[in-house]
């Protein structure tokens, strides 16, 4: 097991970029209007944050609230804009009305990032069949199945809560498809990264099984959205998960 954990914070700007890692953050997630649940930041967002810290960045590409890809023309533009800017990791995912990953919006978005690495987000946790997803999905990662067709790689992560209500009402299910993922099993490749609702009396039994990185937003912003990240929170956070991880270590 790994004894150290990844840590990463949602950043709207340089001020909470520089906060987050002061305070332990390994990982940012980069978004604009979280009342939308966090949309793609403008290309001047993203390079000012990218001068103000040296830790790796994930770009949200998302132009809507809610799971549909909408205009996927428009989003391949941003996504060759911050390309273009130096961006070289992203954060996306669609959904089709039924439930399915929209095979189509992915794989355009993929083949502009070309290779960079990308998180599938949390619409896995509102996706009618996450197993199914995840297999649909794994021609994405390099570790298709043979005789499956070849596409563009990079997927290397999913952000899950386990369940749309949050991590307490998903945990079963987080923890069984780390028990997949430890099995090698086809479409469980991609790490997951915890998120959604999580709390810090959470993290000993997620580390305990296995799971090894966690995402914070709202968390790192004691006093709400309006304000930017706190270090201290960010910090506790750390502590507290580089506690669960020595832990999880003794007792393995």
């Amino acid at each position: 097991m790994s004894k150290h954990a990844l840590l990463e914070v949602i950043a709207l700007g340089p001020q909470d970029a520089i906060a987050a890692q002061a305070g332990g953050a390994d990982r940012l997630e980069l978004v604009t209007d979280m009342a939308a649940d966090g949309l793609t930041p403008p290309r001047a967002a993203f390079a000012a944050i990218r001068a103000a810290v040296d830790i790796p960045l994930r770009v949200m590409l998302r132009a809507a609230d809610g799971f549909a890809a909408g205009d996927v023309a428009a989003l391949c533009e941003d996504a060759a804009a911050l390309r273009a800017e130096g961006a070289d990791e992203f954060v996306l995912g669609f959904l089709t009305p039924d439930g399915r990953p929209d095979l189509d919006a992915v794989r355009a978005l993929a083949e502009v990032i070309d290779g960079c690495r990308w998180t599938f987000h949390r619409a896995i946790d509102r996706a009618a069949d996450r197993d199914a997803l995840r297999k649909e999905l794994a021609v994405f990662t390099g570790v298709a199945g043979p005789g499956d067709p070849s596409g563009p790689g990079g997927l290397d992560t999913y952000l899950t809560a386990g369940a749309v209500a949050g991590v307490d009402t998903g945990l079963p299910t987080l923890l069984a498809e780390q028990a997949r993922t430890a099995a090698g099993e086809p479409g469980y490749a991609p790490r997951i990264l915890v998120g959604g609702g999580l709390t810090l009396g959470q993290l000993p039994t997620l580390r305990a099984a296995g799971l090894d990185a966690f995402h914070i937003g709202g968390a790192a912003r004691p006093a709400g959205w309006s304000a930017p990240v706190d270090a201290a929170a960010v910090r506790e956070w750390r502590e507290a998960l580089d506690g669960a991880v020595d832990g999880a270590v003794a007792v393995g």
